[in-house]
């Protein structure tokens, strides 16, 4: 391990970081809230750090597998370390481990939260809360590519390492132009976004807000009630919408971009996503409308729900732990399947289970065929053995990771549905689950034991487990 190089990336990271913590200050001072030495202490606090590590030289090809993992691994967690400091520090948080967890669930776009009285939390720390959205969506190691290209000279490691999905690529021949391609197109669309709330009636500050989390598919809201406190059919349906949209790959939209129509329906990933949200919202909605008095408005509730789950936002409008058990197992599952590769949501990802599904029809012809070769292809193109492994190892740690940590979490004697679903929630990112961690509940209840397990899933669960995983193994540690 060249722990230069690594120490070099976080240094670059924490000094954004800093940079980052300047719309919220400035906030609070318009405001003139008490807030403003905390963000000030933070923000000297992450510019000195970073400034310290990132004086520290490599070689360009230094960038190897191993430091792109660690880099990004715990540039994650060093952030959110830093990121928490305006929360505790402030008095809004008392507790450093609560604070920790509500500023880990921003950055991993969980949207799970500890914080009750959210409506009384003020303008500067509500910014920066679902701020961290925004930044966690598309990637903060991408965020930094797209600012400083020159992070290193093998900096595809970084983006396979952070991006979401088995098979990362880039959109140009330059993964610094790739990664600025990419926040062009996040940057677009969520200002779009914005005024498209605003133009259906929503605040300006609360349409940020709205839109940081709709974008980066996190879901932190200003609202004890969430999306449903403005009680507008418009905002509901321009939110759905913006959380299916954030959920595909935005490699799609270069190719939109490029009018290479063709390319995207023919994208089995997208099309696959496609069927089972549009399965989900029908089955929901046949299933709850019987309860309705108004047709439209479950269609819309159904739309809004599987939309918010399958992307892993977790905003609502109503409280889906009150539907019947067949609507809150479709949910559940949706979870489990989560939004596309490539874009801002969390969950296994599309592709993944398209392609257990694939492998799974595999053996089923082999076995009846055992003389016949069994090509797995994904858009006409033969999987290699390395890609299937990887899927298939992904899948084995993310059910080993729920079971380990359903066991620890239940130690504090909850409900199994409120455990179980809380860990579902934490590891695909998602936020809400059911029970006392449903739409209208949080995660204050549970002990700090239980609160650092949810940590560490929302972390494993952002970088698809292996980046983090492979800190803990001694030997990635040694120099040679």
């Amino acid at each position: 391990m060249k722990v230069k190089t690594v120490l070099k990336v976080l240094g670059i990271v924490l000094f954004w970081e800093a940079v980052l913590m300047v719309p919220p200050l400035l906030i609070s001072i318009y405001d003139k809230s008490y807030e403003i030495k905390a963000f000030l202490i933070a923000l000297a606090t992450c510019a000195s750090t970073g400034f310290i590590l990132s004086r520290f030289t490599f070689d360009r090809t230094e960038m190897r597998k191993r430091e792109g993992y660690a880099a990004v691994a715990l540039s994650w967690l060093v952030m959110s370390l830093f990121g928490a400091l305006p929360f505790y520090l402030s008095g809004s948080i008392p507790s450093y481990i609560d604070a920790l967890f509500e500023t880990v669930s921003g950055f991993t776009t969980t949207g799970a939260s500890i914080v009750p009285n959210i409506e009384i939390m003020p303008r500067g720390l509500l910014f920066w809360r679902s701020f961290t959205h925004w930044i966690g969506g598309m990637g903060v190691l991408v965020f930094t590519m797209a600012l400083v290209p020159s992070i290193g000279g093998r900096t595809v490691f970084l983006m396979r390492a952070e991006s979401p999905g088995p098979t990362p690529g880039k959109l140009v021949p330059k993964i610094g132009e790739s990664a600025k391609i990419l926040y062009i197109i996040y940057t677009i669309m969520t200002v779009i976004l914005v005024i498209l709330l605003i133009l259906a009636g929503m605040p300006v500050f609360n349409s940020f807000i709205y839109a940081f989390g709709t974008a980066g598919t996190g879901g932190f809201s200003m609202d004890a009630l969430s999306v449903g406190a403005y009680d507008n059919p418009w905002i509901e349906w321009i939110i759905a919408i913006g959380m299916f949209s954030f959920g595909i790959n935005f490699t799609l939209y270069y190719l939109l971009i490029r009018k290479d129509y063709k390319s995207i329906f023919k994208n089995e990933e997208f099309r696959f996503y496609c069927i089972y949200v549009v399965l989900g919202v029908g089955l929901i909605f046949v299933n709850t409308f019987f309860n309705s008095n108004n047709y439209f408005e479950a269609l819309r509730h159904s739309v809004f729900a599987v939309s918010s789950v399958v992307t892993s936002t977790g905003y609502s409008t109503v409280d889906f732990n009150l539907w019947p058990m067949f609507s809150k197992s479709i949910l559940l599952t949706l979870m489990i399947f989560g939004a596309s590769a490539g874009s801002t949501g969390g969950g296994v990802k599309s592709v993944r289970i398209l392609i257990l599904i694939k492998t799974l029809f595999s053996e089923i012809k082999h076995t009846i065929h055992p003389k016949s070769i069994q090509r797995i292809k994904v858009d006409g193109k033969a999987l290699d053995e390395d890609t299937l492994k990887s899927v298939l190892i992904f899948f084995i740690a993310y059910v080993l990771i729920i079971i380990m940590s359903v066991i620890i979490v239940s130690l504090d004697n909850h409900d199994f549905m409120t455990s179980f679903s809380a860990v579902i929630a934490t590891v695909s990112n998602i936020g809400p689950g059911f029970g006392a961690v449903g739409p209208m509940g949080n995660y204050a209840g549970f002990s700090c034991l239980s609160k650092v397990i949810f940590i560490a899933d929302m972390i494993l669960g952002r970088l698809e487990i292996i980046p983090v995983i492979v800190l803990l193994y001694p030997a990635i540690w040694k120099r040679s």
